[in-house]
């Protein structure tokens, strides 16, 4: 536990964390990350099992009626990743109520066996009382008493909207599926461009749409000699993260190294089982009862990045390949909308190497 008495000072204006009976934990350490880039580049040796950890979380969520008491009130969410001590969440609490601010939800995450702590808050706030520039300057004195690693604050009605680029192949089930999640307002992202290594017809109903909206849309064929990697880097650079919407080719290390930003891919196969080409042939082949389709961020190593999410549907010996394919493509549009807006509105955190906090 932490002495209260030997704790460091806080900013002026920050009172210190109260204190309270906790467990000890066995200490734990974890690489130094970008906040808004995961686990992408990370490495770092651990000592940690490589068993599945049991989980301390909990989650509270305040009365729906209790967001009427903020005048002029804004949504704002912050998430937050650093090491476990003593007061986080009554500091956290503090700071927003402090401002004339109330919590709507906060849920926290703490591995059992690491003294790592993770928390995602929602909470209303009057910009009136509490600008956004008064907000960060809070939330930077509090990240720094508490040595975070990740501190993010985002107030999604006063801020842009993600900018997203969307490379796809010839099929085209969840670039569809995309565009029309956006047209319906259900993505919260900025549309930047298209990218396909595969040719369409003018009249066909993606390049009418991306047309109709303004979309920019740029076919560049690729062959194993060319993967077109510069071509694309220009078109993405004003980005901040991109979509592979069952784009079939595999990012060289050097294109993820010079994009330098989150990378998020749909695989048509439940990993880490059936890697890499065909996996409804291969799930088929091996006579598998459940098959699905992952969310994961891209990493040089081939399906293999940290999951974001994952869905599952029952097959049986009454299922041939077609049938097969069929539910996986329905599965695949499901996960990865689901995955992108879980990434926006800050669900995702990186847990040591090859894992991830969805909140």
């Amino acid at each position: 536990m932490v002495d209260p008495d030997k704790a460091p000072s806080l900013p002026h204006g920050v009172s210190p964390p109260l204190s309270h009976a906790q467990e000890k934990r066995s200490e734990g350490t974890e690489p130094d990350l970008d906040p808004m880039t995961l686990l992408r580049r990370t490495a770092y040796s651990s000592s940690a099992s490589s068993s599945i950890l049991q989980i301390a979380g909990t989650f509270f969520r305040a009365p729906h009626s209790s967001t009427a008491a903020v005048a002029g009130s804004t949504y704002g969410v912050h998430v937050f990743q650093c090491p476990d001590t003593v007061g986080i969440v009554a500091k956290l609490s503090e700071c927003i109520a402090s401002h004339g601010g109330n919590i709507h939800s906060v849920d926290v995450f703490v591995p059992e066996d690491r003294r790592v702590f993770y928390s995602r808050s929602e909470f209303v706030f009057d910009p009136a009382r509490w600008p956004r520039v008064l907000m960060d300057n809070d939330f930077s004195n509090l990240s720094k008493f508490f040595n975070a690693k990740i501190s993010i604050v985002r107030v999604p009605d006063l801020e842009p909207k993600h900018k997203i680029g969307v490379l796809a192949s010839k099929q085209e089930h969840c670039l569809v599926d995309l565009l029309h999640e956006w047209q319906d307002g259900r993505l919260p992202v900025d549309i930047k461009c298209v990218i396909s290594n595969h040719e369409r017809a003018p009249n066909t109903h993606v390049i009418r749409f991306l047309e109709r909206h303004g979309i920019p849309y740029h076919c560049l064929p690729t062959s194993p000699g060319n993967k077109r990697e510069d071509e694309i880097l220009n078109l993405v650079k004003d980005t901040d993260f991109l979509v592979l919407a069952r784009y079939m080719q595999i990012l060289s290390g050097r294109f993820l190294d010079s994009y330098g930003k989150d990378i998020i891919n749909i695989h048509h196969g439940l990993l880490p089982s059936f890697r890499g080409g065909n996996p409804s042939k291969q799930a088929y082949d091996a006579g598998v009862k459940l098959i699905g389709a992952t969310s994961h961020f891209v990493t040089e190593g081939l399906d293999a990045g940290p999951i974001i999410e994952q869905m599952v549907e029952r097959v049986s010996h009454r299922d041939n390949l077609r049938s097969f394919v069929q539910k996986s493509e329905n599965l695949e549009k499901q996960c990865l909308g689901k995955a992108i807006k879980s990434y926006c509105e800050l669900r995702v955190l990186p847990y040591e190497l090859k894992k991830t906090v969805v909140f």
